[in-house]
Order: structure tokens, then sequence, then C-alpha cells
């Protein structure tokens, strides 16, 4: 049995993500001895078609190796399209039970024929300024 979701599309070393994050010292999460992050994110398209981001996929891990995974359709309520060239950007966010922690993951994108590939996120650090490694 074959599975129509490639890892090694010729795509996915195409489109490139760049992730940006900061701690949220104003969020409500903070006075409950929790830790809110945001992550703005840029997907950009380099390749000479169109995609179409269909799923995410997220591994987060806290300060004490606490893993939680998080998927589902899309991202912030959309499954935007992606033309050659362009870009698409948000912003979303996280709750750690510590200051310090890590995200990875992939999104499953569709290219023009269809067919599903996996473009990797590399693994990013969550974390409060001035805590120590």
């Amino acid at each position: 049995m074959t599975s129509s979701l490639s890892t090694g599309h010729e795509l996915s070393d195409k489109i490139k993500v760049d992730v940006h994050t900061q701690h949220l010292p104003e969020h409500t999460a903070n006075e409950a001895d929790k830790y809110a992050f945001a992550y703005e994110i840029n997907i950009a398209n380099n390749s000479d078609e169109s995609v179409q981001l269909i799923n995410r996929y997220w591994l987060i891990i806290d300060g004490n190796g606490k893993q939680s995974e998080v998927e589902g359709a899309g991202v912030v309520g959309q499954q935007p399209h992606i033309e050659s060239g362009n870009s698409f950007q948000y912003t979303s966010g996280a709750v750690l039970d510590t200051p310090v922690g890590s995200m990875q993951g992939y999104y499953e994108m569709q290219d023009e024929d269809g067919a599903l590939f996996r473009v990797p996120i590399d693994i990013f650090r969550l974390a409060v300024p001035h805590q120590i490694n």
C-alpha cells in the first residue's frame, strides 16, 4: 500500500517557513503560573506553482519534557492558497507550564495536481527573556 503523502516531494524544499517568537507577559495565562508565547510564521512559496496549506501538526515540549501534540485543518481558521512567489503570514500562540520550551512540526500542503506533501518546520525555542539556559 502506498501513501499519497510524500515527504520527499520536489516542492517540500521550495516552501520556506520562518518563525519569530515572543513571550507575552501581559497574557492572563501568566497569572496561573503558565507562560504564554506568540509565534509569527511566514510561509514563502519559492516554487513555480501555487500550493495550499491543508493541515498542520505541532509537537510542543515544555522545559520539564512534557509533550503535547496539536493537529488539525489549516492555520488560524484558514487553509490558504499561496501563489508562486508569494507568502502567507500569521500569528498564533502556545501556553506552557515552564518558562522555556520548544515547538516543531510540519504543514501538510497540496500541489496543483492534488498531491499532498509535507513541509517540515524546524524546532524553535519558546523562552521567557533572561532565563537560564
